[in-house]
């Protein structure tokens, strides 16, 4: 697994500023809010909307399917994580998705 692969969503976010050079103002200029709320999705202490995600997504150049499957991950690893029994949840959750897709 790459770096960026186990970056969480704010590093994944700094990771990509950083390589494209932009410094934090201009993206966060450019998403429309303050820079400390950018720099606080970058440390994960905030999260964003998904409107915040589909822009990232352009300014970066990136899919949008990948930075909400990342964030998405993030969320869902943290919840699971003090529970003790989190890979059961994940293979039941991962059954019931199979079943309801089967039901469309």
């Amino acid at each position: 697994m790459t770096r960026l692969e186990k970056a969480s969503f704010g590093e994944y976010i700094r990771l990509l500023r950083k390589n494209m050079r932009l410094p934090l103002r201009k993206v966060a200029s450019q998403l429309n809010i303050d820079q400390s709320t950018l720099g606080k999705i970058e440390r994960n202490d905030r999260k964003p909307t998904n409107e915040l995600i589909e822009k990232l997504a352009v300014i970066f150049g990136t899919d949008v399917k990948e930075l909400k499957v990342k964030f998405l991950s993030d969320r869902i690893s943290y919840e699971l994580f003090d529970e003790g029994f989190g890979d059961e949840v994940l293979r039941l959750a991962e059954q019931k998705i199979k079943m309801l897709r089967s039901k469309r």
